[in-house]
Formats: C-alpha cells, sequence, structure tokens
C-alpha cells in the first residue's frame, strides 16, 4: 500500500523547491513526486517523465517524524486524494 507524504522546506535557497509531494511504495521509494516552487511552478517526476529538476529520490525517503525533527521542514502524512490532486495540477500544466 502506498504511502503520502507533504513536506515544506523553509530555509529552500533560491531557484530550489519550497513544497515536496511524494507517494511511497511500501519501502518508502518514491514513486511519483510534485515539487512546488518560490514562482509557483511545478515540477514532477515518474518513473517514465521527469520536468524541471525534479527527480526520483534513489534511496528510502526518511520517516515524518524524522523529517519533521528538522526544523527546517514540516512534513505530514496526506491522502491520495490530496496527492492526486497535486500531481493533476502539475501535470496539466
Amino acid at each position: 500500500m502506498a504511502t503520502y507524504i507533504y513536506s515544506k522546506w523553509h530555509g529552500s535557497p533560491q531557484g530550489s523547491p519550497v513544497e515536496f509531494y511524494s507517494e511511497l511504495d511500501n519501502e518508502r521509494y518514491e514513486i511519483r513526486k510534485v515539487e512546488v516552487f518560490r514562482d509557483g511552478s511545478y515540477g514532477y517526476a515518474d518513473k517514465s517523465n521527469a520536468t524541471k529538476s525534479t527527480k526520483l529520490g534513489v534511496v528510502p525517503v526518511p520517516s515524518i517524524e524524522e523529517i519533521a525533527g528538522d526544523p527546517e521542514f514540516d512534513a505530514r502524512v496526506i491522502t491520495q486524494k490530496q496527492f492526486d490532486e497535486k500531481w493533476q495540477e502539475a501535470t496539466s500544466k
């Protein structure tokens, strides 16, 4: 069963994404990812496609607790519907 997470990077440098939406497999590898940049533009990636600088991670994503334990990040689990809505926004532009 997939897991869906959202994280926000408070100190992201100029040109880097600020928000991240990830669909993870059972081993916490990214299946699909959406990144939102400061200017409101999107990058996205899946196993077949990638836009902007967005790429799927090559190692498992840390736990929500580990991500949220870094003061630079907020992180939470989201629903599949929330992820799918953001994916649709990103891929339809």
